[in-house]
């Protein structure tokens, strides 16, 4: 299940990427100290250096296991990110204005949004009745009929929105040790919460 995590990981960067496209690149660039980046070795880390002018994201190998590493660099030289670097432990970093970043965390969080709205209004989840979350997107409350949803598999949306608040975390340069999404299940009639579902450690459990 760890794989899966890593692969939506890496096609959600090269899907965001495009936003940099639209990024006029007329800002002359200088040399900005960057602080040093963490020792090497935290393999299964996505970094976010966030300096003055860029942001460097650096994705390890571990996440690029079942990737071509050439042909991620040059769809993501492609699709506007200003820089990447293949690294010689096999990790890709993708260097990017601030600007063209914060586009990026702008666009993961309409597609949160709509994801949201999908899930609670589509056919495939019926016992979904609403949805609300945090703007970190550290909690999500699921509001659902729950004996339909017990007999129902309306859990793999808890899923989705569990990746969809990991993703946005780690990319926003949270501690990939202490990030975490929590998915509270509330029965439409009773108010009460009858469940709680902890991410990451759900994966680790399949």
């Amino acid at each position: 299940m760890r794989k899966i995590t890593y692969t939506i990981l890496v096609i959600l960067l090269t899907f965001l990427a495009a936003c940099s496209s639209n990024e006029q690149n007329g800002n002359s660039e200088s040399s900005a100290n960057k602080t040093e980046k963490e020792e090497q070795g935290k393999e299964d880390k996505v970094e976010v250096d966030k300096g003055l002018l860029n942001v460097e994201i650096t994705i390890p190998a571990s996440m690029l296991e079942d990737e071509n590493p050439e042909e991620a660099i040059a769809s993501a030289k492609e699709q506007g990110v200003k820089e990447v670097t293949e690294n010689e432990d096999g990790s890709l970093t993708y260097k990017m204005s601030k600007s063209v970043h914060k586009e990026m965390m702008k666009e993961i969080t309409t597609t949160i949004d709509e994801t949201v709205e999908e899930t609670k209004n589509s056919e495939d989840y019926v016992s979904i009745k609403d949805i609300t979350y945090n703007d970190s997107f550290t909690k999500f409350t699921i509001v659902v009929d729950q004996e339909a949803y017990e007999n129902s598999l309306d859990g793999f949306a808890t899923l989705t929105l569990g990746m969809s608040g990991m993703i946005y975390q780690m990319y926003d340069g949270a501690d990939p040790e202490k990030y975490t999404v929590t998915i509270a299940l509330k029965d439409e009639a009773s108010g009460e919460i009858f469940d709680e579902i902890l991410y990451p450690e759900a994966l680790e459990e399949e």
